[in-house]
């Protein structure tokens, strides 16, 4: 597994499994979810097959929504095993390209991640993703990546992202 720190940014790049997480302590994985409740495409898969509690906690989440603060922006952490969280953020309206560009909300995005950094600390956690908001959502990397240093590791905290490497 080839890793890469980002001089500029202290996110560490490595080629491998996001569900699969490097390195000792308390993790958190995280990543980006639509405001539709929708959930059966891109990453989430790979979460699933795991574990089945985060779909199971978005979709409770986005049923009861009139009383629970889902929305663009916000945060969902579960536990999957002893020290891993799954951090379902909400930084895209929508599934599909629009008269508004791509699914993807930088702003909604950059809310969660702030949110992403309070429990990180709280938790005492580091955080691991692949490029968020960069598949399914349309975003660009360009755009992503700022967001993760100011909001993470500017604050300390400690952010691996996954470039998928297919084991067999």
């Amino acid at each position: 597994m080839g890793e890469n720190t980002g001089s500029d940014t202290g996110i560490t790049y490595i080629r491998g499994d996001a569900t699969s997480p490097h390195g000792k302590g308390r993790k958190l994985i995280a990543h980006v979810c639509n405001d539709l409740g929708g959930w059966g495409k891109g990453f989430v898969l790979a979460v699933s097959k795991r574990w089945p509690q985060p779909e199971t906690e978005y979709r409770r989440w986005h049923k009861e929504r009139a009383t629970n603060g889902f929305g663009l922006g916000a945060l969902q952490v579960v536990r999957v095993e002893r020290y891993i969280w799954v951090a379902n953020m909400i930084g895209q309206h929508g599934i599909r390209p629009g008269s508004k560009g791509p699914p993807i909300r930088y702003d909604a995005l950059d809310t969660a991640l702030a949110k992403l950094a309070l429990e990180a600390r709280d938790l005492g956690a580091t955080v691991h993703m692949p490029r968020i908001g960069c598949g399914l959502a349309g975003g660009s990397w360009d755009r992503v990546e700022p967001l993760i240093t100011q909001r993470l590791t500017d604050a300390d905290i400690t952010v691996c992202v996954y470039d998928y490497a297919d084991p067999t």
